[in-house]
């Protein structure tokens, strides 16, 4: 019985007060009443056990942190109320840790901290507790005692021992204590039952979150019971499982796995395939019977023969050999494109003499939005073949094109196995898109893994790391599509017959878009041809103006805006609305212009010249600017251009140097004169030596201050000799000359070869001047008077000669030589 043990005297308790080193812990409260070890690693902490060794009574005070991450706490994240205790034992560890045996005694509150630097010292008030009990006191004490059998009954962590221990406890709060420190309870809430002074209060709290926690651990032990029972019920499934198995061996039944593999068989002696084939697969086939069903094994041998038998070996489309009518086809999907289509045509026709013959393997090179890919799927068509479209672009990983090999996890064919599979015949036209995106990296090169698939002489044997066997890809049609060829391998590009796709003319972006893209975005935007119709002066408007490429991509995006905005108002008025779409409502739908077409300079200027540059997208005009500045012969040159380019403005000028006498000027104008050479549009990267020509007659005009004629563009590599070399993308610059409206173009005597890919109309419009010597070019491009030549008398050229200073002609330095 715990009434009236003691009474509550008159006067109230004295607070004892003592000065005691601090001990903080982490993870860890401390009762009154209960032993617990420690180990000690800081050096305050460790100091602070060595100061109670010292004193008689051995004491320490632990007190908890409020976070226990922090290495070094400072006063404000230690807890306030704590426990007195007493170091029971210390030992030193190798690590230099310190563990000690430490007994809690009494409550005890901080009062404030003492300045100490070895370690944390405090003084300290004992918390006497109220020790007048009534029967609540009695009644909490058992229900706390039954809770913590009933805990000890379901956690094998208590022992009978520490139950007994904890029954023989008479004093409340001491079995308060002693209960609450065999919990596994949150530390804040241990540390509020270690700040509750009154004990009934304390009792009733930790009843409350004793209750809870042994909720939680029955809980757990319901779950644990569960999962035990479903583990026990599986393993006895599968041991029943079993024995059902082999009792149906005994009596000669089959199962369903032997229905399958009897199927598969079947699968396997209709399949028509090679030799080689054929036995991989039986050889496999023995394998997977002796397996079981579940194992990993058996699944990946299972996968790897439905590959084989999916695989379309012998399995051919029937090839339309009727040329006319292929020929029809193609006319109809395409406008121009002659030269790839005449190779088609030759293909079926020696085909269809020949009766088998090797896939050609055709490599279609030319700027976005001309047609590569969707020539690829006509080609199809008027070869009555399927058709299969690998995109490359960003493809890195070499086992795209070739697979992995069976011994990865999850392992498949490579992109070609994986793409006739869907197609279900050994013969399509297999369009390997982007070639010229591929990459490099750690997991191998693809573009080396194609020099397999592409070669005529090795892929009638192409093996798929995954395979292992020999494929026969001889029969497929390929075709590539890039818009560059010096991003494809050399060795890739021999294996490939290069077709060349030019841009389209200002004639035949009309007549594609007349024929198809207008059809074609009426019917997708729900009109009719009742509804819209497109003068050729606005569709010309639209290419001039708001397009600037060298395919038709763009353009059918600005008709297709054109017809949204047209089937707005047919939504609105009705379907009887019809709209005519000329120049100036084409302006209206489409906002202002984005382009400056057909506007060459208002007037000849001086030292400003027309090149012609190539680019991935087509042909460009590039104008030249040059101006002389007082200075000391500093060359500058600008307007982001490549290497180079830079080295040919610099050949350039040197060539000038060499002409000076020639020209009439003072052979030393470099030496007090600074140079500039501008090519504007200063974002866009400029490269190649085709400039040569037209920065040099940039330059001679600012030197003679004569203009140059605005309506000539001029393409060509100089030499320091001043010859003129060929150069390429010749087709593509007469293209630009044409969009921006010159009617001269001066280019190498070497480049005439080239001139029959131009078309007839284009060559009728432009005069083509051919030259071998850049003072052709200076005598051609270079504005004079009548009767008046750009080159002097031929003795005044002799070494040494200067001309009078009344006929020397000096670059004029105090002005702006671009001004005419």
């Amino acid at each position: 019985m715990f009434m009236n043990k003691f009474k509550k005297s008159d006067q109230p308790p004295i607070l004892m007060s003592m000065s005691i080193a601090l001990l903080p812990l982490r993870d860890i409260v401390i009762f009154p009443h209960m032993v617990a070890p420690l180990f000690v690693g800081r050096t305050k902490s460790i100091n602070a056990l060595s100061t109670a060794l010292r004193q008689d009574n051995k004491a320490v005070f632990l007190a908890t942190q409020k976070d226990a991450s922090v290495d070094s706490p400072s006063e404000e994240n230690i807890y306030e109320t704590g426990t007195i205790g007493t170091v029971l034992q210390l030992l030193k560890l190798p690590d230099g840790t310190v563990k000690a045996l430490i007994e809690g005694k009494k409550r005890a509150r901080i009062k404030h901290y003492l300045p100490n630097d070895s370690c944390f010292t405090v003084e300290v008030e004992e918390i006497c507790e109220s020790e007048e009990y009534g029967p609540e006191i009695e009644a909490l004490a058992r229900n706390i005692k039954n809770a913590f059998f009933s805990y000890a009954r379901t956690n094998k962590n208590i022992s009978s021992e520490l139950a007994n221990t904890v029954a023989s406890i008479e004093d409340p709060p001491r079995l308060a204590d002693t209960v609450a420190s065999h919990f596994s309870f949150k530390i804040k809430d241990k540390q509020r039952l270690l700040e509750t002074e009154d004990v009934p209060h304390r009792m009733t709290l930790l009843y409350e979150l004793m209750h809870s926690e042994i909720e939680i651990l029955q809980i757990e032990n319901r779950i644990k019971g569960r999962v035990k029972k479903q583990m026990e019920k599986m393993q006895k499934n599968y041991y029943l499982n079993e024995q059902m198995r082999a009792i149906k061996k005994e009596m000669g039944d089959t199962d369903e796995q032997q229905s399958e593999l009897q199927e598969l068989e079947k699968r396997i002696k209709r399949k028509r395939m090679t030799k080689e084939a054929s036995a991989k697969v039986q050889q496999e086939f023995k394998k997977l019977k002796m397996m079981a069903p579940m194992s990993a094994e058996a699944t990946v041998v299972r996968n790897y023969i439905d590959w084989i038998l999916d695989l379309p070996w012998f399995d051919r489309s029937k090839i339309q050999r009727d040329i006319e009518k292929a020929e029809d086809i193609l006319d109809a999907d395409h406008y121009g494109l002659e030269k790839p289509k005449e190779r088609i045509l030759e293909y079926l026709a020696v085909q269809s003499l020949v009766k088998k013959i090797r896939g050609p393997i055709l490599c279609l090179v030319g700027p976005p939005g001309v047609g590569k890919t969707s020539l690829a799927q006509s080609v199809a068509r008027a070869t009555n073949r399927k058709f299969i479209r690998l995109s490359l672009g960003g493809v890195r990983d070499e086992a795209e094109i070739r697979g992995h090999r069976r011994t990865y996890i999850g392992a498949l064919p490579g992109k070609v196995i994986q793409s006739l599979k869907k197609a279900r015949v050994n013969n399509p036209v297999f369009c390997l898109d982007e070639v010229d995106k591929m990459s490099t990296d750690f997991r191998g090169d693809p573009s080396a893994a194609l020099l397999e698939v592409l070669d005529p002489e090795q892929n009638c044997a192409f093996c798929d790391h995954y395979l292992d066997i020999d494929y026969n890809l001889s029969e497929i049609l390929f075709i590539t599509t890039a818009n560059t060829l010096p991003n494809i391998p050399v060795p890739l590009q021999d294996r490939m017959e290069i077709i060349r796709l030019p841009g389209y003319t200002e004639h035949e972006k009309l007549r594609i878009a007349k024929g198809f893209l207008v059809a074609k975005q009426i019917k997708l935007n729900g009109l009719n041809a009742k509804n819209l119709h497109f003068s050729d002066n606005s569709i010309l408007t639209i290419i001039r103006e708001y397009t600037k490429e060298a395919g038709v991509r763009n353009l059918e995006r600005e008709i297709a805006s054109v017809c949204r905005k047209v089937a707005r108002k047919v939504a609105q008025k009705g379907q009887d609305t019809n709209i005519l779409i000329s120049e100036q409502s084409a302006r209206k739908y489409l906002g202002t212009p984005r382009y400056r077409h057909g506007q060459v300079e208002e007037k000849d200027e001086v030292g400003l010249s027309t090149g012609l540059a190539w680019t991935e997208v087509g042909g460009e005009i590039l104008t030249i600017e040059t101006i002389f500045m007082p200075g000391k012969g500093k060359l500058d040159v600008t307007g982001k251009l490549g290497d180079v380019m830079q080295e040919s403005a610099r050949a350039a000028l040197s060539y000038v140097r060499s002409r000076a006498t020639r020209l009439g000027i003072n052979p030393g104008f470099y030496q007090e004169t600074d140079i500039h050479i501008h090519v504007p549009e200063g974002a866009i990267p400029k490269d190649g030596p085709s400039a040569g020509i037209a920065i040099a007659t940039s330059i001679v005009s600012a030197l003679l201050r004569k203009p140059v004629y605005r309506n000539v563009a001029m393409t060509g590599e100089i030499t320091l000799r001043g010859r003129v070399l060929p150069i390429g993308g010749l087709k593509e610059k007469i293209l630009a000359a044409h969009r921006g409206r010159i009617t001269r173009v001066i280019m190498p005597a070497e480049n005439k070869k080239d001139l029959s890919d131009i078309p007839a109309p284009i060559m009728k419009q432009i005069e083509i001047v051919l030259v071998d010597h850049a003072d052709e070019v200076m005598s051609s491009a270079i504005k004079l008077k009548a009767n008046e030549s750009i080159f002097q008398e031929e003795e005044e050229s002799l070494p040494g000669f200067i001309p009078k200073k009344s006929q020397e002609i000096q670059p004029d330095i105090n002005r702006d030589s671009t001004i005419n």
